[in-house]
């Protein structure tokens, strides 16, 4: 009867569904008490550090088995509701519901075992000292642990034990990785305390493990290769390379390139390895190593490195390209600046010998490519090598502008002397092409043109003078800097011209500012640079004429001139020579202000105090003439003493001439004085050593002296009697009359004579 019933609910599928009910129901206790059993053990092992070995392999087993139930019942119910899927899609759907959610907690049951399994195993590679194992079977724990996390249903406290363990176990792997690091790579270094130098850095060795040789080539040991890749597995590797860069930079390489003594020795040691020291071979007197010493020292210190350490591939890089990467920019950087820049020519004729250098810095850098420290073709370092016009131009107008400064502030007294035949030492240049082409056809029909009035050879010439020695020295730099335009390339060529003009440019601005106190102060000094600013304009107006035909364009199309700054120079040179001339006419009024008006003479004090006043006038007008002797042109010269004569002349005329009463004896006082200066004045014209060419110029006192003429009229009037007056007048034609007016004379007629016919008379007379 049993069986019937049961035949007869099988056939209508409500018994089957009846088991697979009871039998998930099953299944769910049974994945509910796994579960319980599973991380109370997990639990116990990384939260509670209790021992359990047997129990877990146990659980380990049966969740295996749970596992197989699970998939065989999976496979029946699904069969069930695609055949039922019509009928019971509710109660289907329920059972399915419950079916994932066993399903979930059997993959995190999974990880669960991986990650034990992981950790188990990790610890026994580390054990073995099997790097590489333990850090990808610690990879293979954290991939579980994450996934973990990635579940909502996860209980946060067996996470946080999990990821606490495995932060533990890590650790412990770099601390064993870093170990061996420092077994195999060993800095000795100097202490931190000691200053920075070459004693400092002959204590820095480095001492890299044996590799072991393959063909008679040196390669890194297999522990050091397993310990980088490990390292790498775990994300720690760049930093452990950036740090030894940091070192190998500061201690080694950077010492290298900057010391020209230094030197690195590679020894090897027995039971030690590879050891790379620096050493000081000799004291070089050199101030900068070459770039070959250079090239070579460093060569010399990346291949052993390479070839005992970098030499090992992590992932699809070599670990040299890393460290290339970390310290190629800091390097080139420092060779470029400490190394390159000292090595371009000074002098455009040693520019095709630094091909050598361009050469030497490719041959480095193919090197480097070939261990694969350098990625890449156009480096910075190669490029600077290559660009060497540039840099020479920038160097030289550098180099140029800093020489020219030095000149333009030192002392301006040290003078050379400049005569009519002076000449300036001009490079030879090669004749253009154009000017050739002129010649032979200016040859071929010759026809000779002259002028009989021919101007003379000295027309053009700068008159004899004294200039400092420092603008003669400046002006042969400028002509030094034009020649070494000549032949050079456009851009060079521009840069050195503009730099020629900025010379001149910076003596405008920087010496009437740095000298300005001793200008105004020293007579002398003010002289010198009236010839100085007369000089560089004189050369300035035919400078660019020289060169301009054998510069390239556009400066050989008329760029190349200096005519524009001619006005300014010579303006410059006027200003400061007018400057001290407003000086000394100054001191020379406020000699002669001491005087009293040179009024009542008879008092013997007011007499004392303008002959003193007299006496001071002639002795500085007497002191000039000797600091300006042989440095002022001679015509300039006689000019500056006969305006500077003149004003005291002017000035004592003017004075004389206010005086409204002078007797007998304040006259003869007065013409006494007149004629002191009359005597003396043309004794200060000495504009020559040689004292026999000076009377010439002492002569011609009249031709510079432009009151000279009505002074010496006065002195005559001061003695004469009202008769030999009148006569020097003559009705308006006499030589008195050429100098003052008439109403100055009636006023001195006045002054002089008293009230009497006689003087009516005289004063009529003087119309």
């Amino acid at each position: 009867m049993a069986s019937f019933v049961t035949e007869v609910l099988a056939s209508s599928g409500k018994l089957e569904k009846e088991d697979l009910s009871s039998k998930i129901s099953k299944m769910s206790r049974k994945v509910e008490d796994t579960k319980e059993e599973v991380c109370d053990m997990i639990n116990k092992r990384y939260g509670d550090f209790l021992p359990s070995l047997q129990g877990s392999e146990e659980l380990m087993v049966q969740v295996d088995e749970v596992s197989k139930e699970m998939d065989a019942l999976k496979n029946c119910i699904e069969t069930e509701v695609q055949q039922n899927i019509h009928v019971a899609v509710a109660e289907y759907a329920k059972i399915k519901q419950q079916l994932e959610k066993n399903t979930i907690i059997m993959t995190m049951l999974g990880h669960l075992k991986q990650f034990h399994s992981a950790m188990e195993e990790s610890n026994k590679a580390l054990l073995d000292k099997k790097y590489v194992d333990a850090a990808n079977h610690l990879e293979r724990a954290r991939a579980s642990v994450d996934s973990l996390k990635g579940w909502k249903t996860s209980q946060l406290p067996l996470l946080s034990a999990l990821s606490s363990e495995l932060t533990v176990q890590r650790e412990n792997l770099i601390y064993h990785l870093g170990d061996e690091w420092k077994r195999l790579v060993i800095w000795s270094l100097p202490s931190s305390k000691e200053p920075a130098g070459l004693k400092s850095f002959l204590k820095v060795k480095l001492n890299l493990s044996h590799g072991c040789t393959k063909d008679g080539e040196a390669k890194p040991t297999a522990l050091l290769c397993c310990v980088l890749q490990a390292l790498a597995i775990q994300g720690d590797l760049q930093h452990k390379i950036k740090l030894f860069s940091q070192v190998l930079m500061k201690t080694m390489l950077k010492p290298l390139v900057m010391y020209p003594s230094l030197s690195v020795r590679v020894t090897e040691q027995q039971g030690e390895g590879t050891v790379l020291a620096l050493q000081c071979l000799e004291e070089s007197h050199k101030e900068r190593s070459t770039p070959s010493q250079v090239y070579s020292k460093l060569l010399l210190v990346l291949r052993t490195l390479h070839s005992h350490l970098l030499d090992v591939s992590i992932g699809d890089k070599k670990l040299s390209a890393i460290l290339g990467e970390l310290i190629w920019e800091e390097m080139s950087k420092c060779i470029i600046h400490e190394c390159l820049l000292y090595s371009i020519p000074t002098n455009s004729s040693q520019l095709e010998k630094y091909n050598t250098v361009i050469k030497e810095t490719e041959e480095f850098e193919k090197s480097l490519k070939e261990m694969e420290f350098l990625q890449g073709d156009s480096t910075d370092l190669l490029k600077y090598a290559r660009d060497v016009n540039c840099h020479f131009a920038s160097k030289k107008c550098k180099d140029v502008i800093v020489a020219a400064r030095k000149l333009m502030t030192s002392k301006m007294h040290n003078t050379v002397k400049i005569t009519p035949d002076y000449k300036l030492r001009l490079a030879k240049l090669p004749v253009p092409a154009s000017e050739l082409k002129g010649k032979h056809e200016t040859t071929k029909n010759e026809i000779t043109m002259e002028n009989k009035k021919q101007l003379s050879p000295w027309s053009m010439c700068l008159p004899a003078c004294r200039i400092s020695e420092s603008v003669q020295q400046l002006m042969e730099l400028a002509l030094n800097t034009l020649s070494e335009a000549v032949g050079s390339s456009t851009q060079c060529a521009l840069q050195l011209f503009f730099t020629v003009r900025n010379i001149f440019q910076l003596f405008y601005d920087v010496v009437p500012t740095y000298h300005k106190e001793n200008l105004l102060k020293f007579p002398h000094l003010a002289a010198i640079q009236h010839n100085n600013c007369m000089y560089l304009a004189h050369h300035l107006l035919t400078l660019g004429h020289h060169f301009r035909t054998h510069l390239p364009q556009p400066l050989s199309e008329g760029i190349a001139t200096f005519v524009d700054m001619v006005p300014g120079f010579r303006k410059l040179g006027a200003q400061c020579f007018l400057a001290q001339m407003n000086v000394q006419r100054a001191e020379l009024l406020e000699r002669l202000s001491t005087a009293h008006n040179f009024g009542n003479l008879d008092d013997e004090d007011n007499y004392i105090a303008a002959s003193k006043a007299v006496r001071q006038v002639i002795h500085q007008l007497k002191q000039l003439g000797t600091v300006w002797q042989d440095v002022l042109p001679v015509s300039i010269y006689c000019k500056a003493m006969g305006n500077l004569l003149n004003t005291a002349i002017a000035e004592v005329i003017s004075k004389i001439m206010m005086l409204e009463d002078i007797s007998s004896e304040d006259g003869e006082h007065l013409h006494t004085l007149c004629q002191t200066i009359i005597e003396e004045g043309p004794l200060v014209f000495i504009p020559l050593a040689e004292e026999n060419k000076n009377k010439k110029y002492q002569e011609e006192v009249p031709l510079y002296v432009r009151k000279w003429s009505t002074f010496k009229e006065l002195v005559i009037v001061l003695r004469a009697s009202l008769q030999e007056i009148v006569d020097r007048w003559a009705d308006g034609k006499g030589p008195l009359a050429l100098e003052f007016s008439s109403s100055e004379v009636k006023n001195l007629i006045r002054a002089l004579f008293q009230n009497t016919e006689r003087r009516a008379v005289a004063l009529t007379k003087i119309k």
